[in-house]
């Protein structure tokens, strides 16, 4: 039977890497978008043109009292188009950056990152349980940045310092349905998130490479492969662990 995953901000960057990724290792898709309808779609049509069938839903990750209702239509997307009742694996990937002081974060970022990267997650894969079937997988996207510490990322980095734990946490207790959850924290990519500083910023770019192991900034595809290969079969027994993928940065 064709395995299903469900991909939160799946429409572009990180998340669009990982569908196409999983696509073509025969993986079918849901994916989510907030706001770029046009752009979901087209990753749609990408994937469909390798062979899987795939979905785009609209989600609001940072607004918890939709999860309901896109659980619903999570559930009329798998009995449409796959006739089944549940799917294998959840990727909670969507989000933002925001770039501030410690001193400088206002009380409206902080709880806006916290509403995006902490309580959606959570609250989104307590109402997504009934549809992820036993024996499934989770991946909760961390950051390098809960390992190191940068100036400016003091409260996104708490923010994946809490989904560190609580993909513990929701190991030990999903367990019993033999759901294994596990966290994929990236370095530095280049991608639109942030504004893409790190793509565009050459000065910022350098930076990162010369503190980087193998000497360069990573690639989305760095990060599509990995996320692919933990809901491989191969790594069934992974569980609880926390996966960085940074080339070695600040070693």
């Amino acid at each position: 039977m064709t395995n299903i995953a469900l991909i939160t901000g799946g429409s572009r960057g990180l998340g669009k890497n990982a569908a196409l990724h999983l696509a073509r290792k025969g993986t079918d898709i849901i994916l989510t978008y907030q706001s770029a309808r046009e752009q979901a779609e087209q990753t749609v049509q990408e994937i469909h043109s390798l062979g899987r069938k795939a979905v785009a839903l609209q989600l609001d990750v940072g607004n918890a009292a939709s999860f309901a209702e896109f659980a619903d239509n999570v559930r009329t997307a798998l009995q449409q188009t796959w006739q089944r009742e549940q799917l294998n694996a959840l990727v909670n990937n969507a989000g933002i950056g925001i770039h501030a002081s410690f001193a400088d974060t206002t009380e409206e970022d902080f709880d806006h990152l916290v509403n995006i990267h902490l309580k959606g997650p959570y609250f989104l894969t307590q109402k997504l349980l009934p549809l992820i079937a036993d024996g499934g997988r989770i991946i909760n996207i961390s950051s390098g940045l809960a390992r190191f510490a940068l100036p400016g990322y003091a409260a996104y980095a708490t923010m994946k310092g809490g989904i560190e734990v609580l993909t513990r946490y929701m190991a030990k207790e999903l367990g019993a349905r033999g759901i294994a959850v596990n966290t994929v924290a990236p370095g530095a990519i280049e991608t639109d998130f942030g504004g893409g500083a790190v793509r565009d910023n050459q000065q910022l770019n350098d930076f990162v490479a010369a503190q980087t192991a193998l000497g360069r900034v990573g690639l989305p595809d760095d990060i599509g492969g990995v996320i692919a290969s933990l809901l491989s079969e191969d790594n069934r027994w992974i569980n609880a662990q926390r996966i960085e993928a940074s080339g070695g940065m600040f070693l």
